[in-house]
């Protein structure tokens, strides 16, 4: 049919596909259809233009499903407009043109879809059409909302059946049991983590777009690569200090049944007041950082300078106390506004050389690269965004080595042959370069560029001592960039979840039944929602400038131009 010709006696598996290929013919040829008799036995059409001759019908065949073309008269001698839109062309019909392009790219747009639409039948359809066909072939998919809150509760018991000691919990409102919270953390995640991740835990929330929105907490970590490594997320209605309470405590459970102790962290976040506050009630011996992704995206939004930024980063990078307040007198010369502001900031929240603590070099969460991880399930329902995550788990990139580390440790082995030893005793050593000399102690893992201390990866200095003392670099490596720990850290598999076809029914060998999970009252606003977040570099950009054609002045326009009125008042 891809001609979108007919003749008498064609025939068709069943009505269905009869009414679809008429349906595409006149899309494709552009005329309208007016429906005289259709039903599941006879189908008689004609074309919808006055005085147009066009004229088809069809029957059922007996004793089968089979449809056939019985009389077919004239031709079409209406006008075809391809620039307009066309009756046939039915959101159900878009449904149709799109969903293996859906089920092959979830980030299938409705400009896209109005676009593919337009350059195959010459078709216009409105942007709304396009976005509800979208909205409903991604149903047609990936079922409903309110089917994935409906199934949550088979699926976390799936879930914790297939990934012994993983925590999979939903929490719902106890007057109508409505969708109020849901906590998942897989046992090799939380395995990894304590066994190979380094101590650092990043915190972050991310906004779903699906029809009940929604917010993604999550916790994630960084292996001995630096790579992401999700720790835990969870799903709430409405991020607010309770739901944070709420999500770290589950956190803290989870962490202590499966360690001895509770290691010591560094938590880092954009700062808010309500997460701060829960840390130290929950993880009262932990060290708390402020993202500086964060931090220098509010400088960059608050001042609209490049440059700004750009020194903020090297004041945070900055090893050395002279160093961040050279950093810091050159914010001053900028602009001092920034610099005032920057002070409500503390420094040992940002700046590497202040930390009270260790951050190994991190001074951002990965929040971020963790959002990007889910960012087209983000429409879909809350099912669909926790198997995005369990795919991605499933397929973690595994390395015998750690190549960032042992990158960093090559560099510093080449910069180190440049270098004079100086022995003073057992454990301490001077390093002389051309430039200046820097003071090791190799027993407490210290160097005065204090790049050792902060990175947990020893400095070319640190390693010009160690190997003039025949000494193992690599013993002298924090435990967390180790190959052994790399290894553990991926040590725990994540198990595949049976489809939804073998889950186990509510009710299902249980006395009590389960009770139905309603999706939550807060649903998506009218409108597209958003996808881009605003970058500094965005903000960077010079607007643009409007312009009166009545007056030829810029910063108005025609209809607000008072140019006529002020002559008119002159003349009075």
């Amino acid at each position: 049919m891809e001609d979108h010709t007919f003749v008498i006696g064609q025939e068709f598996p069943d009505v269905k596909a009869f009414r679809n290929a008429i349906k595409e013919a006149a899309i494709a040829q552009h005329f309208e259809l007016r429906i005289i008799k259709s039903d599941l036995i006879r189908y008689f059409a004609k074309c919808a233009t006055e005085g147009c001759p066009w004229r088809i019908r069809a029957v059922k065949l007996p004793n089968a499903p089979t449809f056939a073309i019985r009389s077919l008269e004239g031709t079409h001698t209406c006008g075809k407009n391809a620039q307009n839109g066309h009756h046939q062309a039915s959101v159900d019909w878009i449904v149709s043109f799109i969903e293996e392009r859906l089920r092959d790219n979830i980030n299938y747009k409705p400009k896209d879809i109005l676009h593919d639409i337009h350059k195959q039948y010459g078709i216009t359809i409105p942007y709304k059409q396009a976005w509800r066909a979208k909205e409903r072939g991604l149903a047609a998919i990936y079922g409903s909302s309110e089917e994935g809150y409906c199934q949550l509760p088979s699926y976390c018991e799936q879930l914790k059946k297939t990934n012994p000691g993983s925590v999979a919990e939903v929490f719902t409102t106890s007057a109508d049991n409505r969708f109020q919270r849901l906590f998942v953390s897989f046992y090799a995640s939380i395995y990894g983590f304590l066994n190979g991740c380094l101590p650092i835990v990043s915190l972050g929330g991310i906004q779903l777009k699906s029809k009940y929105l929604g917010t993604l907490l999550a916790a994630t970590s960084f292996d001995a690569d630096g790579g992401l490594f999700p720790v835990a997320f969870g799903v709430v209605d409405t991020e607010n200090d309770e739901s944070w309470m709420w999500f770290l405590s589950e956190l803290h459970k989870a962490l202590e049944m499966n360690a001895d102790t509770m290691p010591r962290l560094t938590f880092l976040s954009d700062g808010q007041k309500g997460i701060a506050d829960v840390i130290r009630r929950k993880f009262p011996n932990s060290s708390q950082a402020l993202c500086m992704h964060y931090l220098s995206e509010s400088v960059g939004k608050e001042f609209k300078n490049s440059r700004l930024v750009h020194v903020l980063w090297k004041a945070a990078n900055a090893t050395t106390t002279l160093a961040f307040k050279d950093r810091m007198a050159e914010i001053e010369d900028i602009s001092s506004e920034a610099a005032k502001w920057i002070q409500q900031f503390p420094p040992s929240r940002w700046a590497l050389v202040h930390f009270v603590g260790t951050r190994y070099g991190q001074l951002s969460s990965n929040i971020e690269e963790f959002n990007r991880w889910i960012l087209e399930a983000r429409e879909l329902p809350i099912i669909q965004v926790i198997e995005q995550i369990h795919r991605k788990l499933i397929n973690s990139w595994y390395s015998v080595l750690a190549p960032s580390a042992e990158k960093r440790m090559i560099e510093a082995i080449n910069h180190a042959s440049k270098y004079q030893v100086l022995r003073s005793d057992e454990v301490e050593f001077e390093v002389l370069s051309a430039e200046r000399s820097e003071i090791v102690n190799i027993g407490t893992h210290c160097c005065s560029c204090r790049d050792w201390q902060l990175y947990g990866i020893p400095c070319s200095h640190a390693v010009a001592a160690l190997i003039s003392c025949r000494k193992d670099v690599y013993a002298f490596t924090e435990k967390c960039f180790t190959v052994a720990s790399y290894r553990e850290t991926y040590a725990e598999e994540i198990h595949p979840i049976p489809e939804k076809i073998g889950w186990r029914k509510i009710g299902e060998g249980s006395d009590d039944d389960t009770q139905v999970v309603r999706p939550p009252k807060f649903r998506r606003p009218p409108g597209r929602p958003e996808k881009k977040r605003i970058c500094v570099e965005d903000l960077n950009r010079e607007k643009h400038t409007v312009h009166c054609s009545r007056c030829n002045q810029t910063g108005h326009y025609k209809t607000t131009c008072k140019a006529e009125m002020m002559n008119s008042i002159e003349q009075f």
